[in-house]
């Protein structure tokens, strides 16, 4: 550990109980209270951009659906599956709403150095932090996607355990790029301490120095949520409802709380590493000497994150969901292969400026072999052949002969070149006036 993460990690321990645990009862608020808001936030702002009402009956301008929802769910019948794994199907959805929470203990507030009173005891505007918080973070995003897999395999039903797969498969594949983006900042910053990742973007934030770390992880944060247009283990036009269709009453409220939660863990997470976390805006912070200090960093940090909530939403409501070869070919043959490239050039251009190196020297060693990495890359697709047209007959293209999706006793999808033949249809049994009606054809009286 250097010193500079020495002298900011001895501002925290010191705490006495009492206000350790009215810290842990905030950040738990402050969640819950957030969930909520985003709830009734999401339906109204995806309302608008479709042209609809949204909810406003509950409260004013509807503001109280959220508080509707919570007692209409927590009065609705309590099932258990009869075929479940009862143990593991009730222990599922609090595997998956705990860690949630917990991941919210290390994200800064406010600086460590500058510390607030909380009746008359000063402190800083965090609950905890230490050498390790992001891969305390990590870890524990990891468990709570156990709580999908083992939803999904505990209710003994088909569409639940392939939404269980769906999400191990998604955790693997976005947490490899997200860990992957975290390099990058560990890198840059010296520290996996959040408070001192904070404090390295004094001058420049991490999303203007590591724009492509910034990217991959804002993706990664929505797969990593499963939120549309990545909410594949969900997915009720191919699943049901996915890992949760056997679940109701207060476990369905359980899944559905720790989704929204973990909506804000990440996006203060995505505000920490790379927005500066509770620093305050550039124009901000010229003219305004005191917005970085008192109680006003924790306004910062909380509007940042409510426009990476609002991100969350705006993808729900103009993307629709991918495939699932789609899905997984963007993580990995897309973001993890970028994310890799990026982190050896980032490593290359530290080490080179830690060793005294010019930024023009840095430049020629470090942007000369990717430029002729590019242009390799560029003159191979122009050389490249046109592959030969396939044989066609009347059914169109076919590689191997006429396609048969029966060949192999069930039906499967044509491959790429392949066509399907053509659907027998059987005559309609509408009278021909009502046909005639449907194409257009005009039979009034008279004509």
């Amino acid at each position: 550990m250097n010193p500079q993460s020495y002298e900011m990690l001895k501002f925290f321990g010191h705490d006495p109980w009492w206000l350790v645990l009215l810290k842990a009862v905030f950040c738990f608020a402050f969640l819950v209270l957030t969930v909520l808001i985003a709830i009734v936030w999401e339906r109204k702002v995806v309302a608008w951009m479709q042209l609809r009402i949204g909810p406003n009956r509950h409260g004013p301008w509807g503001m109280l659906q959220s508080l509707a929802d919570g007692v209409k769910l927590a009065l609705k019948e309590d099932l258990v599956v009869k075929g479940s794994d009862k143990v593991v199907y009730i222990l599922a959805p609090i595997v998956c709403a705990v860690p949630a929470f917990m991941a919210f203990a290390v994200i800064p507030f406010g600086p460590a150095g500058d510390e607030v009173s909380v009746f008359g005891t000063r402190t800083a505007m965090q609950l905890t932090d230490f050498p390790v918080a992001l891969l305390y973070i990590l870890a524990t995003a990891s468990i709570g996607i156990y709580g999908i897999v083992l939803a999904g395999w505990s209710s003994g039903s088909t569409y639940p355990l392939l939404g269980g797969l769906r999400s191990a498969a998604q955790m693997i594949s976005y947490e490899i790029a997200m860990g992957l983006s975290f390099a990058a900042v560990f890198i840059y910053s010296g520290s996996m301490s959040t408070s001192e990742i904070v404090a390295h973007q004094q001058s420049t934030w991490f999303a203007a120095l590591l724009p492509v770390s910034f990217i991959v992880y804002i993706i990664s944060m929505v797969g990593e949520t499963n939120r549309a247009p990545f909410d594949l283990p969900e997915a009720e036009g191919e699943l049901v409802g996915g890992f949760n269709t056997e679940y109701s009453s207060l476990k369905f409220a359980m899944f559905m709380l720790a989704e929204y939660v973990n909506m804000v863990t990440v996006s203060a997470v995505a505000s920490t590493l790379f927005l500066g976390g509770w620093r305050a805006p550039w124009p901000v912070s010229t003219f305004w000497e005191g917005a970085n200090h008192g109680w006003w960093p924790m306004l910062w940090i909380m509007l940042k994150i409510q426009l990476l909530l609002f991100f969350f939403i705006w993808l729900r409501g103009t993307l629709p969901r991918f495939r699932y070869d789609q899905f997984m070919k963007l993580g990995w043959k897309v973001l993890i292969p970028v994310s890799l490239v990026w982190l050896v050039l980032i490593a290359s251009v530290r080490a080179l400026r830690n060793e005294g190196y010019g930024f023009g020297e840095v430049v020629l060693y470090v942007g000369a072999p990717v430029g002729v990495i590019l242009l390799l890359a560029l003159l191979r697709d122009f050389l490249r052949k046109e592959p030969e047209p396939a044989v066609t007959s009347e059914n169109g293209p076919h590689p191997e002969g006429e396609f048969d999706p029966m060949a192999g006793g069930y039906p499967v999808p044509p491959l790429p070149g392949q066509v399907l033949p053509p659907v027998p249809r059987r005559r309609s049994r509408a009278p021909k006036q009502l046909q005639d009606a449907l194409n257009g054809a005009d039979h009034s009286e008279g004509s």
